[in-house]
């Protein structure tokens, strides 16, 4: 849709075509028309003019009230129609706006400007079928329409359909390789195909012929981030900022890639500047906690998670992250009120239930924290280490059984944990099967030479240890 010829006013619109500063003025004098009133046309112009001065000053309600003036004037007109679609579409209106383009289609069904228009929408309300319907409409008018191909396959992105997407974006530079919209988008889609060093050089050539578009630099130093380039991926989240100071999500990943680095203050520095300009942001203030418990401050993490939790109070991973600190500084009452909390609201956590486990036993809540070991095994059956604790746990029970069960499944696991054969060769002393527990210390002591001095304080009585003392010899 083109925007009014101003050639064609005649001296009482002014004679020359209006200019861009004084813009205001020519709008007021536009308004004087249309007080005065006159002929059809001369008011329809004046109309047209003021609502597309509205529209891109973002003033909508000004340019409703403006568009519903020229439908007056010329209800059977689809670029009036369309006008007051573009305007509701951007007021999140969806519903009336396409109301507005069917209404534009039926005076005009082969214009593919407004199937665009209502894809666009459509889009919008998230109805995904439509707007590509929409757009193939517009297509089938006009095959070589970029405008719709584009739309398309952002529609497809939306959905996730990157590969698709891709294949529209791949076409339309093969006509424009500076298409800077193209490259964008097609490095986002790369992106979501972990094909990042594509990615990586679509966002360069964007970057070669728009410098200054922040976005393209975030996203480019998400990409340099999953490589695993983090100084580089610093560079560029510098560069967003350096165009937009304010850009709370450039911070946030700049401190995720100090954080990567183990640079844990400049990480802090960084989601304190995410905070300062987006005070409830929580991943900052929950990233910010990990930061000052990973440099043993757990004072200070303790705070940072607790301002996360005040502003989510479903945030299971704050919780974890303030009962861990708990439990670093023997608050074990505390850190086990926050484990208890967090699996409240994700039960199927399978570290979550080995913290709890932990602060039980620590707690001397020895059953509870057989249930809680037994939760993390049956989340994570190969985790060898829960099963490792499982069993040495149950030995100290008196479960035997059991005990030796969990350990045996721990080495099938992990031949080369000691522990595990050490604990085993106790419960088979217990148990007095003497030559498997011989075998379970030797697998040990080859292991782990250390765990003969445990060993002769552990075992039970001089004589027991001479005897295997004996054996071991053998």
């Amino acid at each position: 849709m083109s925007h009014l010829d101003s050639e064609n006013f005649d001296d009482e619109l002014g004679g020359q075509p209006p200019r861009r500063n004084d813009r205001n003025e020519e709008i007021e004098r536009y308004k004087d028309i249309l007080k005065k009133g006159g002929n059809g046309i001369r008011t329809i112009e004046a109309l047209e003019e003021i609502v597309d001065f509205y529209f891109e000053q973002e003033k909508f309600e000004e340019a409703l009230h403006f568009a519903d003036q020229l439908i007056e004037f010329v209800p059977y007109s689809s670029d009036a129609w369309v006008r007051r679609g573009m305007i509701l579409n951007n007021m999140y209106k969806y519903d009336e706006a396409i109301e507005c383009y069917e209404q534009a289609v039926n005076l005009n069904p082969n214009e593919s400007e407004i199937y665009i228009n209502l894809g666009i929408t459509y889009d919008n309300a998230n109805r995904v079928d439509e707007a590509l319907e929409s757009f193939d409409k517009a297509l089938s008018i006009d095959q070589g329409n970029d405008e719709a191909l584009f739309n398309k396959a952002v529609t497809f992105e939306k959905v996730e359909r990157f590969e698709e997407a891709a294949e529209i974006f791949e076409f339309l530079l093969k006509d424009n390789k500076e298409n800077r919209d193209a490259l964008f988008e097609l490095g986002f889609c790369y992106d979501f195909m972990d094909r990042l060093e594509e990615s990586l050089r679509c966002y360069d050539e964007h970057l070669n012929l728009d410098p200054y578009n922040y976005n393209a630099w975030y996203n480019r130093g998400i990409v340099l981030n999953r490589m695993g380039d983090f100084v580089r991926s610093i560079d560029s989240y510098e560069m967003c900022i350096a165009i937009k100071e304010d850009f709370g999500a450039a911070w946030y990943n700049k401190g995720n890639a100090y954080a990567n680095m183990g640079k844990f203050h400049e990480a802090i520095e960084c989601y304190s500047q995410t905070l300062r300009h987006e005070s409830k942001d929580v991943p900052a203030w929950h990233n910010m906690g990990n930061a000052y418990e990973e440099l043993g401050n757990y004072t200070e993490a303790i705070k940072c998670f607790t301002q996360a939790i005040k502003y989510d109070h479903e945030h299971y991973e704050s919780f974890f992250g303030r009962g861990s600190c708990y439990d670093s500084l023997e608050q074990y009452k505390k850190a086990l009120q926050d484990y208890n909390r967090a699996l409240e609201i994700c039960r199927n956590y399978s570290e979550l239930w080995y913290a709890k486990a932990d602060v039980e036993y620590n707690l001397g809540k020895y059953r509870e924290c057989l249930i809680s070991y037994k939760m993390v095994v049956q989340l994570d059956p190969k985790n060898s280490e829960a099963l490792f604790d499982l069993g040495d746990t149950l030995f100290e029970l008196g479960y035997l059984k059991e005990s030796l069960k969990a350990l045996n499944r721990c080495l099938e696991i992990n031949q080369q944990c000691a522990e595990a054969f050490y604990s085993r060769a106790k419960v088979l002393f217990v148990m007095k099967k003497m030559l498997d527990a011989v075998d379970s210390l030797k697998s040990a002591f080859s292991l782990r030479n250390d765990l003969r001095k445990r060993f002769e304080s552990e075992f039970l009585g001089v004589k027991s240890i001479k005897e295997f003392s004996s054996l071991l010899q053998r």
